[in-house]
């Protein structure tokens, strides 16, 4: 049992951090570093490090999230909008 569920658990957190790797080297080809600040009116101090930290912990999402910011990529779309609409979220989530 344990062998399964550990095994379940390590994969999962493997998988984390991975997206967590992918969208840092996503916004640094984009010019931006982790501990940028995301203009949302009313909060302040909120960076994409603390967004990807939070999305690390949603690996439902991940997969959505990805394939997502890769359309808006490959269209020469704004990433850091479809980003800022996610950190409303997150905001929205936790209650702020």
């Amino acid at each position: 049992m344990c062998k399964v569920l550990c095994y379940t658990v390590v994969k999962l957190n493997r998988e984390a951090k991975k997206m967590k790797q992918y969208l840092k080297t996503l916004i640094e080809e984009k010019g931006k570093e982790l501990d940028t600040e995301i203009q949302i009116d009313g909060h302040f101090g909120l960076t994409y490090e603390m967004l990807f930290d939070f999305i690390e912990q949603m690996p439902e999402y991940h997969e959505q999230i990805r394939k997502t910011l890769v359309i808006i990529d490959f269209k020469n779309g704004d990433i850091f909008h479809y980003l800022t609409h996610l950190a409303n979220g997150m905001l929205t989530s936790i209650g702020y």
